[in-house]
Formats: C-alpha cells, structure tokens, sequence
C-alpha cells in the first residue's frame, strides 16, 4: 500500500513537471520558427496542460482498465469546474461574459450532453470519436478565423527569451515524463482501488482525476497570482472542452470504450454540472464567492459519496 501511494504521488508530480516543460519549450520553439502566439495558444497550450490526461487515458484504454480511462476525463472535467473554479472563485469573484456562457459554455454542455446521450448505447466507439475530433478540429478553425488569441496568457514566462538547443532536451524529457507518469498513475490507481476495496471507477474519478488536473491547477493559481481571474473562466471551459473532444475523442478514435453503469451516472452528474456553472454565471455575469464556495461542497459532497458506495 504504502509503495502504492508513493508511486502515484511520483507519477503526479510526473505529470505536473512533465507538462510544464512540453508548455514553455515548445512555445519557445514554436516562436522561434514565426508561429503565430494564437496558434500555439490553441494547440501546444491545450496540448501540453491536458497531456496528463491524454496518457492516463490512452494507457488504460489500451491495458482494458476503461473505468479508469473514461472517469479520468470525467473526474478532472468535474474537478475543474468544481473544486478549481470554486477554488479560484473563493478567492477573488470571476466576471463572466456573454462569449463564455452562450457559445464556449454552451458548446460544453451539448458536448457533455451528447456523450451521456451515446454512453447509453454501452460503448463510445471510433466514430463517435471520430465525430469529437471533427467538432474540435471545426472549433479550433473557427476560433483562428476570429483570430481569438486564446491561451495565450498562460505564455507571458516566455516572453522575452529565445529557444535555444536545451529546449529540445526539455520538450523530449517533458513527453518522456508523462509518458513514465501515466504508466506509473494506473498501475499504482489500479493497486490502491484493490486495495482500499473500492472500484477502479471511484479511483479514477476523485484520485486519478485530481492528479492530472495539477497542471490546469497550477495555471489557475498562477494566474490568480498575478491578478488576471478573468482569463480563469475560459481557461477552465475550455480545457474541460479539450478533455472531452480531443482526449477522449482521440481516445474513442484508437480504441472504443465500454460504458459501465458508474460511468452513465458520473456523466450526468457531469451534465448537471456544466448546466450549474452555466446558470451561476449568467446570473449578474460573474462567479461569486459563495458561489464558489457551493461549487467546492458539491465536489467534496460528491467524493465523499463516491468512496462510501
């Protein structure tokens, strides 16, 4: 057990560093060879802060643990706008705009809804992932015609310096790092659900989901730092988006994953959700404290509820 849990905590701390290091190298790079701010913005940014994800995710489909695949992106997507936004929300109000809740939000909860509507086929196969690919392949173009600069706040550590050749170890030994963490996250996920006699689900959703939600965690926090709590709604929205249309879309795409029960109940909360955080902040256009504060006791309320079935 307790070789267990040190192993999960290395592999999170994988998975925090290894991120960090794709982000801030690869944008370097990326800037050194004239590509747009925007561009990286959409795809390295996305890419490398929702990387923990994609490897946990993919190394349990393919190894036939799907519970934890499938309540890896659903915990951290609910992590995210509970105990993240909550967080955040708690700590400074959040003002919200008509963009975020009518067309980045809403697009997340047609997601959201739309996957709960397949899961209860009992199986999200390749062309339904297919099918999210395609949806985030239309947003991110229509996002690059409206010539939006998002995600380009997390890149101001960049700014002002010039990639040089130790980039490139650090963009390779940021992959190798949460390639190691995710490998080592379910092996270690798997070992303590055992353990503990609860189910890889319960394990993926609260524990698995928390570890590789520790980049958007990191983001937020820095960003609350510097006083930019604005740009922290469409971050979290957007990374939520991500998760659901590129990792798990991708994920469906390579290998179809069975939905159990646990699974189609995780997902409507999921869906509530959304719609909660949707209300929340079209009522006065922000995100108040005890707001955030209701959004981190569903969170703890909804843990708690997971580990005593």
């Amino acid at each position: 057990m307790f070789i267990d849990i040190v192993t999960f905590c290395v592999s999170a701390f994988l998975l925090w560093f290894g991120a960090n290091w794709i982000v801030a190298s690869a944008a370097l790079i990326a800037r050194k060879y004239n590509v747009s701010e925007l561009v990286i913005g959409l795809t390295i940014v996305a890419v490398g802060t929702s990387a923990p994800e994609f490897l946990v995710t993919l190394n349990a489909a393919f190894r036939g643990q799907n519970d934890i695949s499938l309540s890896n992106v659903v915990g951290s997507n609910i992590f995210n706008l509970g105990f993240i936004l909550g967080v955040m929300a708690m700590i400074k109000p959040l003002v919200s705009n008509r963009t975020i809740v009518y067309r980045d939000g809403l697009l997340l909860f047609l997601t959201t809804a739309g996957i709960l509507a397949v899961s209860f086929t009992g199986t999200l196969g390749r062309f339904f992932g297919g099918c999210l690919m395609t949806l985030l392949i239309g947003y991110l173009i229509y996002l690059g015609r409206k010539r939006e600069n998002v995600g380009a706040e997390e890149l101001e550590e960049t700014r002002g310096k010039v990639a040089t050749w130790r980039d490139g170890i650090w963009l390779v030994a940021g992959f190798a790092a949460i390639s190691a963490g995710g490998h080592l996250m379910v092996t270690a996920a798997s070992s303590i659900a055992a353990d503990f006699g609860v189910s890889s689900w319960v394990i993926g959703v609260t524990i698995v989901a928390a570890g590789t939600s520790l980049p958007e965690l990191v983001t937020c926090l820095a960003a609350s730092v510097r006083g930019k709590n604005e740009m922290l709604l469409g971050n979290l929205i957007g990374s939520d988006f991500f998760n659901f249309a590129g990792v798990l879309g991708l994920t469906c795409l390579l290998k179809p994953l069975p939905v159990s029960p646990e699974a189609s109940s995780g997902l409507i909360l999921l869906v509530a959700m959304v719609g909660l955080v949707m209300i929340l902040l079209r009522t006065g256009w922000k995100l108040t404290r005890w707001e955030g504060g209701l959004l981190v006791g569903i969170n703890l309320f909804r843990w708690a509820h997971d580990f005593m079935q």
